[in-house]
């Protein structure tokens, strides 16, 4: 029996498959066992045409191929190579022990790289269970830029065979990629960033207060809403929110590749947070999670952005809980359960009633009483208690100006970010945990009897007083400040819902 090693999908994460290989005397035939999809038994016939077109011969033995662990469903066309090289080479006593190997046939013997070949080594990367890999000359762009891996490329299967054969196996060595953007180097580890800012705050005109907010919320990582009339610049600012955002690890940058390649996009490798905006005409499951993996899953690093927030079901908006509160969601599947992560920056814009116009100066208000509180309670208390920043935004008017744009609080974003990386959190403010609030958080006596004042003034629940905290620690981040003032805490206390 010979065995080469390869992976498949379950869940989130790749699991290391062995392919197993025997070949006895009997009537030929060729099958393949262990729960394989429809994409792998249509294999036998490419890995057939691939063999006898490089005149390689099919023996005509009964020859069963095994994926283990057999109890698991595995997908993918990624097994070709390894059933074709372990037919080619039976009779060779070649160790495949140290390597990973991945690849579509073509019916001429061509090597094709497929989506989740991506996905599948930087799985196993991150689980440290890969070090030695072989796959397709068209996947070298993705997965040479996966550090600490030793990767070999082939085109063909006649390349694949010969590699094995050989004991030079340098020459088809690839080199692992560099990072050409600029970076932040703190405590020995590199963070990104990039200065394309496609859609800039230079843009927006008035809206001061807005602005300020979704500096804190891109510096801190903290969960916002803007609320206000039609057309008065929530959206804007929240589809610009993405080109402020703090830098990313080379991890990060790789994390987001590999959600780009479940989404089946293309990854660019960018330090540039992904926005996920669905529609409140989506269901539960594409948003939460089911037989897929959900928005709130794809967002992980990056930015959910609900427009029309009340439009969205109830059922929907309550099921965020989980997700926003524990940064994970755990979704229920036939015989198992997956558990995602999901610490995204989750950003919301909304009316204040069906109209529109409760807020405006100039507009008539169309709405009853019973309409507008039917509206407002779509949002249950303890959804919005999971919102660290809630801002009510002006009307437009033809004395606003430009006071700010990207660049300049992109700067800010990342002199806060280097704050938080120097005080050794792994996280950013909004995602900190209750120990770390205690840690980071820190209030003179002072500051801590106006927030005992607030407390009580405005009956504040645990999780509220910790977001007001983690705001406030923001805000002197952003203001160069190694304490917390007073200040920042009164400037926190005004962001929050009233």
């Amino acid at each position: 029996m010979k065995q080469l090693k390869c992976a498949s999908i379950d869940g989130f994460e790749a699991i290391s498959v062995d392919v197993e290989s025997t070949f006895t005397r009997g009537l030929p035939s060729f099958s393949i066992v262990g729960l394989g999809n429809s994409a792998i038994q249509e294999s036998k016939d490419r890995i057939k045409s691939a063999l006898l077109t490089n005149d390689f011969k099919f023996p005509p033995k009964k020859i069963t191929i095994n994926l283990s662990p057999s109890e698991i469903a595995k997908s993918g066309s990624q097994f070709d190579i390894s059933i074709a090289l372990l037919i080619a080479l039976q009779e060779k006593n070649i160790n495949f022990s140290d390597f990973y190997v991945f690849g579509e046939l073509g019916l001429n013997g061509n090597l094709k790289d497929t989506k989740s070949i991506f996905v599948l080594i930087l799985s196993l990367a991150q689980q440290g269970l890969i070090k030695n890999v072989l796959i397709p000359k068209e996947s070298i762009s993705k997965i040479s830029t996966i550090p600490n891996l030793n990767i070999y490329a082939v085109d063909n299967l006649s390349q694949a065979i010969d590699f094995f054969e050989c004991n030079d196996k340098e020459i088809h060595r690839v080199q692992n990629a560099d990072f050409k953007y600029d970076f932040l180097e703190i405590n020995g580890t590199k963070y990104y960033y990039t200065q394309n800012y496609k859609l800039d705050f230079g843009d927006v005109k008035g809206q001061t207060v807005a602005k300020r907010a979704a500096l804190i919320s891109a510096a801190g990582n903290h969960n916002i809403i803007f609320e206000g009339s039609p057309g008065c610049g929530k959206s804007m600012i929240s589809k610009r929110l993405q080109y402020i955002m703090s830098p990313m690890s080379l991890e990060e940058i790789l994390d987001k590749a590999k959600l780009d390649s479940l989404q089946v996009k293309e990854p660019d490798f960018t330090p540039q947070r992904n926005l996920i905006s669905p529609h409140h005409s989506s269901t539960k499951a594409s948003i939460i999670g089911g037989t897929k993996i959900g928005e709130v899953s794809l967002s992980n690093g990056g930015i959910l952005f609900f427009d029309e927030l009340p439009h969205f079901s109830k059922t929907i908006l309550e099921a965020m809980r989980e997700p926003l509160e524990d940064h994970t969601v755990l979704v229920s599947r036939v015989n198992t359960k997956v558990k995602y992560p999901t610490k995204f920056l989750f950003s919301c814009a909304m009316n204040p009633c069906p109209c529109g116009n409760l807020l405006s100066s100039s507009r008539e208000c169309r709405c009853s009483d019973i309409e507008i509180q039917r509206y407002k309670n779509k949002l249950s208390d303890p959804f919005l208690d999971r919102i660290d920043l809630y801002v009510v935004m002006n009307e437009v008017t033809k004395e606003d100006k430009v006071d700010v744009d990207s660049q300049q609080l992109h700067k800010k974003v990342n002199q806060a970010f280097i704050y938080q990386k120097q005080r050794g959190q792994n996280d950013l403010n909004g995602k900190l945990n209750d120990d770390e609030v205690k840690k980071y958080c820190i209030l003179d006596d002072e500051i801590q009897d106006i927030l005992d004042t607030a407390i009580d003034n405005f009956a504040l629940s645990f999780r509220a007083i910790n977001k007001i905290l983690k705001v406030a620690r923001t805000i002197a981040d952003i203001e160069n400040s190694r304490t917390i003032k007073k200040m920042h805490l009164l400037e926190s206390l005004s962001y929050r819902k009233r």
